[in-house]
């Protein structure tokens, strides 16, 4: 007979300072069309079944089955199936911490692709999942301590950092008007309705949210509506003059002009283009 203990070192650690909000399985379609956006929070997408993109606003990132996606606060991002398959996948929003890697340039994104042991990791998601669903006294507890530990396994594999997150550190009339334009892109919006939005003076406005982003916010609202513009004509077949409606813009020759002054080429061009590309990427055996 053989007797081994292990004695447990720092058991007395203290617990990480982090809330889940949410647990979601979602099937994104071909045909579903989301919009740029960002939390206060952070977001873990694993994808269960399919092929797609995350799009962050400089950056066009592919994922795949068993990615796990970790997206930290207030980065602007959404998501897309590819023109064959349906994105399916567990997403989660964590409260109060945020993921970065030193060594790797990609750490200034925000956004980080990871594929670990998919039956691991979705042992431990379908687990979050049957607590949330079924709703049993303490549930939250047990989702608590799930959360830790798939936390502390991508400290260990990836060798992630992990802090606490402080969202004051943006400017909240700033962080608010990015959300209202994200929203309300469709809609006439000027300068002086959102100062009156905040109560506060358009100059002061403007300069902070300059100071804060780089642009103005009439410059930011373009360049919200020519991406989703772009989402719009790369996806979707409608009419080039239809989709300056629906972005916001108030004609098509406008449209025409502000799409080619950022994108560097006419709407129609972009659409060429980007179906050229989408066709033999397709075509490419795998």
């Amino acid at each position: 007979m053989s007797h081994v203990v292990y004695k447990m070192k720092n058991f007395d650690k203290k617990k990480m300072s982090l809330r889940l909000l949410y647990i979601t399985r979602s099937e994104y379609g071909k045909d579903w069309h989301s919009t740029q956006h960002s939390h206060h929070f952070t977001e873990l997408f694993y994808i269960v079944k399919g092929r797609g993109f995350f799009l962050l606003p400089n950056h066009e990132i592919p994922v795949k089955e068993n990615d796990l996606v970790i997206i930290n606060p207030f980065v602007d991002h959404t998501e897309k199936s590819n023109h064959q398959d349906s994105l399916e996948y567990i997403a989660l929003g964590i409260e109060g911490l945020s993921f970065s890697l030193p060594k790797e340039e990609d750490s200034q994104l925000g956004l980080y692709t990871y594929q670990g042991n998919r039956e691991d990791l979705l042992f431990y998601l379908n687990k979050l999942l049957y607590e949330v669903q079924n709703n049993k006294v303490d549930f939250e507890v047990i989702c608590q301590n799930i959360i830790e530990i798939l936390i502390v396994k991508l400290q260990r594999e990836k060798n992630f950092k992990v802090e606490k997150t402080d969202s004051k550190r943006i400017n909240k009339d700033v962080a608010f008007i990015k959300q209202f334009i994200k929203q309300n892109y469709r809609n006439e919006i000027t300068l002086d309705k959102l100062a009156e939005l905040r109560h506060i003076n358009k100059y002061y406005l403007a300069h902070s949210f300059k100071k804060d982003t780089g642009i103005s916010p009439i410059e930011y609202l373009n360049q919200v509506r020519i991406k989703e513009s772009q989402l719009l004509l790369e996806t979707t077949d409608y009419k080039i003059a239809d989709i300056a409606e629906m972005t916001g813009f108030s004609s098509q020759s406008f449209f025409a002009q502000s799409f080619k002054r950022t994108a560097g080429q006419t709407p129609s061009s972009f659409r060429k283009k980007t179906r050229r590309n989408v066709d033999s990427l397709e075509d490419t055996p795998t």
